[in-house]
């Protein structure tokens, strides 16, 4: 996915400034796609003069609004058909587990301790978000809950196995 898509996404519902784009980002996406202030102001004025969003009002200081196009409509049309592209798996966490074994247990344990306590940090975030928002019936709604929910399961799934995984490391093992 790229930054670009997740805009034109979040234009499709209704014209918005770049803060509110960022507001949206944190409520709605935060847990699939992070985006700075500086990508997504340089990512509008991209897609403006690629024709595909328009500034269709300007207020105080400097304050655009940004309003989707035909031809940004048929971007992200064109992009959401597309089949997604495999992506190389690559984990450094994982990467990180692999290699555990060449930690003395009590180490090894910590580490495992450590994701279980990220994640729980994760879910509480992710549950914070669930219930800072009413979750209507409408398009991005809909959709912001789905993917919300995905990183709750995700982030309990692998709690739990951090969890299950600390049990798997024998005490007193040294490398």
């Amino acid at each position: 996915m790229s930054l670009r898509h997740a805009l034109l996404g979040l234009l499709s519902d209704r014209p918005s400034s770049g803060y509110d784009l960022m507001k949206l980002f944190d409520t709605t996406l935060a847990n699939v796609w992070r985006a700075t202030q500086s990508q997504v102001y340089g990512e509008l004025t991209r897609m403006t003069d690629a024709g595909l969003v328009d500034v269709s009002a300007e207020g105080p200081r400097g304050r655009k609004e940004y309003s989707l196009r035909p031809e940004g409509r048929a971007e992200l049309q064109r992009w959401l058909t597309t089949p997604a592209q495999p992506q190389p798996l690559r984990s450094e966490w994982m990467l990180r587990v692999f290699f555990l074994g060449l930690l003395p247990s009590a180490q090894a344990r910590e580490q495992l301790a450590r994701i279980a306590e990220e994640e729980d940090e994760q879910i509480a975030e992710l549950e914070k978000l669930l219930g800072s928002r009413e979750w209507t019936g409408d398009r991005l709604s809909v959709s912001g809950r789905l993917v919300l929910e995905y990183g709750l399961r995700g982030s309990a799934m692998k709690r739990e196995w951090a969890r299950w995984a600390l049990d798997q490391i024998p005490a007193g093992r040294e490398p």
